[in-house]
């Protein structure tokens, strides 16, 4: 960690500069405090980076920041707040600490917070921001976490681990025993010193993998924000062997829960769908019920059919309140392209379910632009036949 970036003279530095062209930057080869240009255009890059992301940290004077890969790796404020909204205690241990976001929540609802860092100037990095931030339950230390635990004495209320998805040998993996750590091999370990486990995982994972991998799994919370899935918590509990509860999650900018479908693995498996041709309204599930491949559910809980069983898109005679997107039904005809310029739309949002063709082939067909406030689905009904539904949104 080079202190001298914090300097006030390094500081307004680069706020002065942050929406310049770093290419440019780097040509200039300025140098202030004994910190280059590299340096500086680092620090840049990344604090650009969590304009949105991590607001508190952007917005906080002397905030050192990592490289900008820590900070694409790292929780958003959105998810880490939610997450420290499901568990409270005493004491949490995070092995796989980073740039301590989750950490800075956790300590919020719990009373101290041990953040494990194998990379020793990000641990120094987040103990200094920590100051910065006023979160003095929180103590950064420079080891293994897997290793602390193995010398520990100490029993925790919770155990956090975000496992990293890069391994060494075999590069981007997508297997909870291919991370670091390998939380499979060490749950004996873990549970050692612990009954609660919170394990954060990239929405990549196959959730009937991960079951597969892991014991004890309470439930998995399959978070979004503004429907796009962001990561998957997996709550383990000692001795836990029932079903698992999957919670469909849909955040909102304002850190606020939009819209959440609850349901457990069995439901899901022992549900039957009602079908129709489309009705009044159209709907479309939200991504974290895409993940969670709750489409039967989703018809016989709220009571909506499907217009296919594998277009995974619902229709009603009356609005109800919906996990996803709301649409009024205008008109619907078949897919024919002759049909579809008779309506003579310039501009529709399209979107493609269930359906032999993709977005921009349907696009280079009829020569319909993207944008306005016409939405057009492509799907197939019940009877297999190719039909376009015309709508415009709800909400």
């Amino acid at each position: 960690m080079n202190v001298n970036i914090i300097h006030k003279e390094v500081q307004a530095y680069i706020k002065l500069h942050l929406n310049d062209d770093i290419t440019k930057l780097l040509l200039q080869g300025k140098c202030i405090n004994n910190v280059n240009s590299k340096a500086l255009v680092e620090q840049i890059e990344a604090k650009r980076k969590s304009k949105s992301k991590l607001p508190t940290w952007f917005n906080t004077k002397g905030i050192y920041f990592p490289n900008k890969v820590n900070i694409e790796q790292t929780s958003s404020e959105i998810t880490a707040e939610y997450k420290s909204e499901l568990i409270s205690g005493n004491q949490i241990i995070d092995i796989t600490g980073g740039f301590g976001i989750d950490c800075h929540y956790f300590s919020k609802r719990f009373s101290k917070v041990i953040h494990c860092e194998i990379n020793s100037e990000l641990s120094q990095i987040v103990a200094h921001n920590s100051e910065l931030l006023e979160t003095h339950n929180i103590d950064t230390i420079h080891t293994n976490g897997i290793e602390y635990l193995k010398f520990s004495t100490d029993i925790f209320d919770w155990i956090y681990i975000d496992p990293s998805r890069r391994h060494d040998e075999k590069g981007k993996v997508f297997f909870l025993q291919d991370c670091l750590p390998n939380v499979p091999d060490n749950l004996d370990l873990l549970f050692s010193k612990t009954d609660q486990i919170m394990i954060k995982t990239a929405p990549l994972l196959d959730i009937s993998i991960g079951l597969k991998e892991l014991k004890h799994v309470e439930s998995i919370h399959i978070i979004s924000v503004k429907n796009e899935v962001k990561e998957l918590l997996w709550i383990l509990k000692k001795r836990y062997d029932d079903v698992v509860n999957i919670h469909a999650i849909n955040l909102n900018q304002n850190f606020k829960e939009k819209n959440k479908f609850t349901f457990d693995l069995n439901e899901e498996q022992e549900s039957k769908p009602t079908f129709s041709k489309p009705l009044s309204y159209l709907y479309e599930p939200n991504v974290a019920i895409y993940k969670a491949g709750a489409f039967k559910l989703v018809s016989s809980k709220l009571r909506v059919d499907k217009l296919h069983s594998n277009s995974h898109l619902y229709t009603s005679k009356q609005l109800i309140t919906f996990p996803g997107r709301r649409f009024k039904i205008d008109k619907v005809i078949r897919y024919n392209k002759k049909l579809i310029k008779k309506e003579s739309l310039k501009k529709a949002n399209i979107t493609v379910r269930n359906f032999p063709e993709t977005v921009q082939q349907i696009r280079n067909k009829t020569g319909i632009k993207e944008g306005g406030q016409n939405y057009l689905f492509f799907t197939t009904n019940l009877t297999d036949e190719k039909i376009v539904v015309f709508c415009s949104k709800v909400d």
